[in-house]
């Protein structure tokens, strides 16, 4: 099981920025090329994608961050690598608890939610206006 954990989340106000760090570990081989993605719940809401990035760079956004939020990814080594999240002029309806996720499928830009196999336990994100 491949291993995740999240770190950067914090309150801040309106407007504010953040970036999310996921460090991702135990690869299920060597120079395992899987896709990496971040998602969010709200409170009463269901989980949702919010970016997602190939193993070669290819990046897709939801609508709703598109133009706020950046995601990268570091590939360190052939059984390290580091996701971030860069989160720009946050908003009240950003507030979620964040999640980063990998997947092998193909067709995981899509962000659907049943592609994503290993889960890390979350980082909570609160925007206060």
């Amino acid at each position: 099981q491949v291993h995740l954990l999240e770190s950067g989340g914090d309150s801040v106000d309106v407007g504010g920025s953040l970036k999310l760090s996921c460090a991702v570990s135990n690869f299920r081989r060597p120079g395992h090329k899987f896709c990496l993605a971040w998602f969010r719940q709200g409170p009463g809401e269901q989980r949702a994608g919010v970016a997602a990035v190939t193993y070669d760079g290819s990046t897709r956004y939801a609508d709703a961050v598109r133009g706020r939020f950046t995601v990268s990814r570091a590939n360190t080594n052939e059984t390290h690598t580091t996701l971030n999240l860069q989160m720009n002029n946050l908003k009240p309806e950003d507030t979620a608890m964040y999640y980063c996720a990998a997947s092998d499928s193909d067709r995981c830009l899509s962000m659907f939610h049943f592609l994503f196999v290993d889960w890390g336990q979350g980082t909570q994100v609160s925007v206060s206006s």
